[in-house]
This record gives C-alpha cells, structure tokens and sequence, in this order.
C-alpha cells in the first residue's frame, strides 16, 4: 500500500495525517468533534479548536496515523 500522508495546517502547526496507519480508535472524533469529522471534506478542520487542544487530541492517537509539528517560528 502506498504510504499516503494528508497535510492540514492552522498556521501554528500542521498535523499530519498517515491513513494507512489509522486504526479508527475514535480517539480523535471522541476528544476533537469539531475538529475531527470524517464524514466532512476535508474531514480535518484544526479552526475548529485551540492549537493547545489539537495537540492534546493529536497525541493521544494510539496508531500514530496523526502527527503534527510546528510550523517555522513557532513554538
């Protein structure tokens, strides 16, 4: 399988999306609704929610299929 990854950003930082690796745990729909709605596109909408909480949510994916780093001059 090809080892698709999915960009999003919100200017502070980008999260990064592996589907291959997803599980589809719930944790980021459960944490993050706003945020997280796979039955959107895209289905990832970080304006949804602080940074802060993206992150919490983003770190809690047990898969690691949603990733995110900080954007140049960030944090």
């Amino acid at each position: 399988m090809e080892n698709k990854k999915h960009y999003f950003s919100n200017g502070e930082i980008t999260v990064v999306w592996e589907p291959q690796k997803c599980e589809h745990s719930g944790n980021c729909v459960n944490n993050s609704p706003d945020v997280f709605q796979p039955c959107e596109k895209p289905w990832i909408k970080l304006e949804n929610a602080s940074t802060e909480k993206i992150i919490e949510t983003v770190k809690k994916c047990p898969s690691g299929a949603l990733e995110f780093y900080w954007n140049e001059g960030e944090e």
